[in-house]
């Protein structure tokens, strides 16, 4: 098991990613959802010149502009991600026992879809690896403002979890995607701020947080898919 390194206060998203892969000792990877967060990490480790490796999961279920993003990306960095896929008998098993919107007739059976689609292809994402890295930012939820710089994943085997992003705010990420010119989400101009699965996602209204389009008839403090928990 890695010991976390301290991260000084003043530490810059590169200096987080630097630390951490000194740290983890061994294979780095972004678990990418082609976010506005993701993108902007991987244009600071390819300008930094940091070797982290790519992965995504596929759900079955993410948007058509979900998947130009990923193209985008590898076509501008020569980018090879890693796609991995929920076990596809899983997927019939709950679809035929459930139908195809089970996920919102209860907070078990939403856990229950996101556990094949996303926890379980996770697992096998992280086999192997010393650290991964994520996007997510304080400012996002209820559910993330204890987020450490670079803490240990005791869910998953205690491997080092880096999130570079966590004190940026989102006026400061739309401002580097847009200096950088860095490929976004065609459904972010249309109100959706927190993406993810299409069943799952909606854009948001005024006034609302940028994860309230993700599982709108949820309580906030239930809003995560089991990737995150703490």
């Amino acid at each position: 098991m890695n010991a976390v390194p301290e991260v000084p206060a003043n530490a810059t998203a590169q200096d987080i990613l630097r630390l951490g892969l000194e740290a983890a000792k061994g294979p780095v990877q972004l678990a990418c959802s082609f976010s506005l967060e993701d993108v902007a990490i991987i244009e600071l480790a390819q300008e930094a010149g940091l070797d982290i490796g790519v992965f995504a999961l596929d759900t079955g279920r993410l948007n058509e502009e979900t998947y130009e993003v990923a193209d985008a990306l590898t076509e501008r960095y020569r980018l090879k991600i890693d796609w991995y896929f929920p076990k596809h008998e899983a997927v019939e098993q709950l679809e035929r026992e459930k139908g195809l919107f089970s996920f919102r007739e209860s907070l078990d059976n939403r856990h229950e879809c996101c556990h094949i689609r996303k926890v379980e292809p996770l697992g096998r994402a992280l086999q192997g690896l010393a650290g991964w890295v994520t996007g997510m930012r304080r400012e996002h939820n209820v559910t993330r403002t204890d987020l450490k710089a670079i803490e240990l994943d005791q869910l998953n085997g205690g491997i080092l979890k880096l999130n570079p992003l966590l004190d940026w705010s989102e006026a400061q990420l739309l401002e580097f995607v847009k200096e950088r010119r860095l490929p976004q989400n065609r459904l972010l101009k249309q109100g959706y701020r927190s993406i993810g699965c299409a069943p799952c996602t909606r854009a948001v209204q005024p006034g609302e947080d940028a994860r309230a389009g993700r599982w709108w008839w949820e309580n906030p403090e239930h809003k995560e898919c089991g990737l995150h928990r703490r």
